[in-house]
């Protein structure tokens, strides 16, 4: 099994432990791990802004690097939604434009492999107990495109259940959005603010220690959010969780 990270921008410019602990993980499960170095932006960015045509050479540029692999891990929602929600999309459109099928043959080459890290160990290893060790009270956030795009439903929880020493808390309207929404938090401030400070508001009433989610864009916010409220709650990516054991504690 050849495996790919695709670490994404967020990662891996501002939360690298992430990726490291998605290899971490991957290799104490027998899996090897490679970082392609052609790869790039997914083109989130661009097209929610819409800037589709800008984001077409970065399409064919994820294909490119990705090539030959089995799986491409990717341990973001929203990124991995990118891909398998709007690479179809932005082939599809090119061509009713007389473009041809390049980009459409690019998304059909890395769509079906190309999975958010808890679909990957569900999914494709079969594994719920990757033998994690984190002894705290944690809650989880269902990000947006996690819940809404890749319908990861009880994946992430049933993950976080088998984690040794870990008591998973509740979280009270845990499928609202945090108000992040990207580029929507630049645009919308109040309104994202406002979204964030509901759930910062959650998380602290459900007494846990930490909050995870699968996209660290979602737990900047809030964490930027509950730093200046001045709690002590800790974001932590789920991959960051599932990566600590006794030998080696996060």
């Amino acid at each position: 099994m050849r495996v790919a990270l695709f670490v994404t921008c967020i990662n891996d410019a501002l939360y690298p432990r992430t990726g490291q602990a998605v290899v971490t993980l991957l290799e104490r499960l027998g899996v090897e791990v490679d970082f392609p170095d052609a790869q790039s932006c997914c083109g989130q960015p661009q097209f929610n802004t819409g800037y589709r045509h800008a984001t077409e050479p970065l399409v064919e540029r994820y294909a490119d690097a990705f090539e030959g692999y089995d799986h491409i891990v990717v341990p973001s929602g929203s990124c991995a939604a990118m891909v398998r929600d709007n690479y179809p999309r932005i082939g599809a459109k090119a061509a009713a434009e007389g473009r041809g099928r390049v980009l459409s043959a690019a998304a059909e080459r890395v769509v079906p492999r190309t999975y958010e890290l808890t679909e990957f160990l569900v999914d494709v290893l079969g594994a719920t107990d990757v033998g994690a060790y984190y002894p705290h009270t944690v809650t989880y956030h269902p990000t947006c495109h996690g819940l809404r795009m890749l319908t990861l439903g009880e994946r992430p929880r049933q993950l976080l259940e088998q984690v040794e020493g870990l008591q998973l808390r509740e979280l009270e309207g845990a499928e609202e959005c945090c108000g992040f929404g990207g580029t929507f938090a630049v645009k919308n401030a109040a309104v994202s603010s406002a979204m964030g400070a509901d759930k910062a508001r959650h998380i602290e009433a459900s007494g846990a220690g930490s909050v995870c989610a699968v996209d660290n864009s979602c737990l900047m916010h809030i964490g930027g959010v509950l730093s200046r409220s001045g709690s002590q709650v800790r974001p932590l990516h789920l991959a960051e969780i599932l990566a600590s054991t006794r030998n080696a504690p996060l």
